[in-house]
């Protein structure tokens, strides 16, 4: 990581890459096909308009690089407009660079608008954020939380930089780990949840276990029990992002969340005791793994009891 963190900078609109010792011999165009996995029509766009640079010139992209090659991606960070309206409501911000950022969501806050009246939302504060610091960006989620979820959530600060991560989401390659606090003691210290989750006919929000849904894989361990209270604090890491999975799952084996009212789960919480406590992704750029902690933003219950660990 260290020795092969790869020399990015953004230069107004425009990406320079020093190309590293590891890329010598590719072409340009295995760079973007294969190293960022940028899709074809993108690609296609880049030569049409002529948009890539090596060392200075506009070259084919069959053209071989070279370690050191100065690389110049003209044009790629133009949107200025930021896509939601600003909310001037504070947020925490984990990490951030010239590329991407990773903000720390508090509950009953949904991650971006679904529509038009929705204008606080992680989103419209990340936007205020950028404005204040006058960086314009078009700031895009790359995986959400429930509005009554806390803790880490990706941005990429532009289209460009989203469609790198929306890949590496879907190749699992961003891992996300939350805690939970469930009722009951379960059997296992260790144990995968695999079973499809589907809509609830009826529900009009409510997922359930459906033989017809989508696949969906938890894992979970135990790391607390509170014999007094009977309530176990577990570690969840999803394979899949379906909707609600982590609610569906455990309520599924019997122990549902503290304070998931729609799963099962008692009131003994203002909302679900879920929180995406880290966060794992390596930089779509330099290469470079980033591990965040998202600090809980509330009261979240901390179990005392020892019983059982």
């Amino acid at each position: 990581m260290g020795d092969h963190m790869i020399k990015v900078e953004k230069l107004d609109n425009h990406l320079h890459v020093v190309v590293p010792a590891e890329w010598d011999g590719i072409s340009i165009d295995d760079l973007l096909k294969n190293k960022w996995q940028l899709a074809k029509k993108r690609i296609h766009q880049m030569r049409m308009d002529k948009m890539v640079k090596q060392n200075g010139l506009s070259v084919p992209f069959a053209n071989k690089l070279r370690a050191g090659d100065q690389l110049i991606f003209e044009n790629i960070f133009f949107e200025a407009d930021y896509g939601n309206k600003p909310s001037p409501q504070s947020v925490q911000i984990l990490f951030e660079d010239d590329f991407l950022l990773i903000a720390n969501k508090p509950a009953q806050l949904a991650t971006h608008p679904n529509t038009s009246a929705d204008t606080d939302t992680l989103a419209n504060r990340i936007v205020h954020y950028l404005a204040v610091k006058n960086e314009p960006a078009k700031v895009q989620h790359i995986h959400r939380l429930d509005k009554d979820t806390s803790g880490a959530v990706l941005f990429a600060k532009s289209p460009f930089i989203g469609g790198i991560l929306d890949k590496q989401l879907k190749e699992r390659k961003i891992k996300r780990t939350y805690i939970a606090i469930v009722h009951g003691k379960l059997q296992k210290k260790k144990d995968t949840i695999n079973a499809p989750i589907g809509r609830d006919r009826h529900h009009p929000t409510r997922r359930r276990i459906s033989y017809t849904g989508q696949p969906a894989v938890t894992h979970y361990e135990v790391i607390g029990f509170d014999t007094v209270k009977n309530l176990s604090q577990i570690i969840c890491r999803l394979d899949t992002g379906r909707t609600h999975q982590i609610r569906v799952h455990l309520s599924s084996i019997g122990h549902p969340l503290v304070g998931d009212v729609l799963y099962g789960g008692k009131p003994l919480f203002y909302r679900q005791a879920l929180h995406a406590k880290y966060l794992s992704v390596i930089h779509p750029l330099t290469m470079e793994k980033i591990d965040i902690e998202a600090p809980y933003l509330d009261d979240f219950p901390e179990l005392t009891g020892s019983g059982g660990k």
